[in-house]
C-alpha cells in the first residue's frame, strides 16, 4: 500500500494524524503560511511520546520565497542540527537562486550536515548523535536521515533539469504539486517526473491531496507515497483531522 505523510503544524495535529492512521509525519510550525521550522521542544515531545512514528522536520527560517541570505544559511545549519539531536528521521528543506535555479552551494551545505551525522551513526559514533546519557538527545538506535527536498522545487524554472541536480545532491525524494496549483492539475508532470527519475529518486505528491482524489494521485502518477495536511481550519488554525486522515488512508487501500 502507499504511504502516506501527514503535514502537521503543531503538537495536537501530530496526535490527530497518528489516531488517523499515520505513519510518517512532517512536522513544521505555521501552516497558515505554507509551514516554517517547528520549536525543537515540539519535536522532541513527539519523538518521546510517539517513538515507532517516522518523524520529518521541516527547515524553513521564515516566510516568503526560497532565496536565502548567508546569515539565514546559518540558522538553517543550526536548526539542521538541532532536528537530528533531537530525533529526526527526516530533513524537508530547498533552497533556489534569484533566478529560480537549486541554489547548488547552500544545498551541498546543508545536506552535507545530515550525510555527516548519517556517516557518525555508522561508524557508532554516539555521542555526535543522540546519546543516551544526555537527555538533550534522543536516546534511539542508530538511523539514516533522509532528506526531503520541498516545494521550492514547484518555483523552479527547469524542472527536469533541478530534478538531476537535486538527485545529484543525494536528497530522496522530490515533495512537489508537479509545479501546479494542485495535484490534480500537475499530475501529468508529476508522472513525467517519477518517469525521468527511473527510481533515483522518490517523488511525493503533495498540494490540494483529499480523501477524494488520493487514490486518483496514485494512479495517474503511479507514485508510491502522497503527502496531505488533512487539516481543517479551528479558529483561525489549520489542525490535522483524524477523521480526513482515516479517510485518506481508507482511499488508499480501496485501490
Amino acid at each position: 500500500m502507499a504511504l502516506l505523510e501527514v503535514c502537521c503544524g503543531n503538537p495536537e495535529s501530530v496526535d490527530a494524524a497518528v489516531a488517523g492512521g499515520a505513519r510518517r509525519i512532517e512536522l513544521c510550525a505555521d501552516l497558515e503560511c505554507d509551514g516554517l521550522t517547528p520549536p525543537m521542544a515540539w519535536l522532541r515531545a513527539v519523538r518521546e511520546k510517539y517513538p515507532d512514528l517516522t518523524v520529518h522536520v521541516l527547515i524553513r527560517p521564515r516566510d516568503g520565497d526560497f532565496v536565502y541570505s548567508p546569515e539565514e544559511a546559518e540558522i538553517m545549519d543550526l536548526q539542521i542540527e538541532s532536528a537530528l539531536q533531537f530525533g529526526a528521521d527526516g530533513i524537508v528543506v530547498g533552497c533556489l537562486t534569484p533566478d529560480g535555479d537549486i541554489d547548488l552551494p547552500l544545498m551541498e551545505q546543508l545536506v552535507g550536515l545530515v550525510e555527516s551525522f548519517n556517516l557518525a551513526t555508522e561508524l557508532g559514533a554516539s555521542d555526535l548523535c543522540h546519546a543516551a546519557n544526555d537527555s538533550h538527545f534522543f536516546p534511539g538506535p542508530a538511523r539514516r536521515v533522509s532528506i526531503t527536498f520541498h516545494r521550492a522545487f514547484d518555483r523552479c524554472r527547469r524542472p527536469f533539469e533541478a530534478m538531476e541536480q537535486i538527485i545529484s545532491l543525494g536528497c530522496d525524494r522530490i515533495l512537489t504539486s508537479g509545479q501546479a496549483p494542485t495535484v490534480e492539475e500537475g499530475a501529468a508532470r508529476l508522472r513525467d517526473l517519477r518517469q525521468r527519475a527511473h527510481g533515483r529518486i522518490g517523488i511525493l505528491p503533495g498540494g490540494g491531496v483529499t480523501p477524494s482524489n488520493a487514490a486518483r494521485i496514485l494512479d495517474l502518477t503511479g507514485c508510491t507515497e502522497i503527502h496531505a495536511s488533512a487539516s481543517e481550519t479551528v479558529d483561525g488554525k489549520k489542525m490535522t483531522s483524524t477523521e480526513k486522515v482515516k479517510a485518506i488512508l481508507q482511499s488508499i487501500r480501496n485501490r
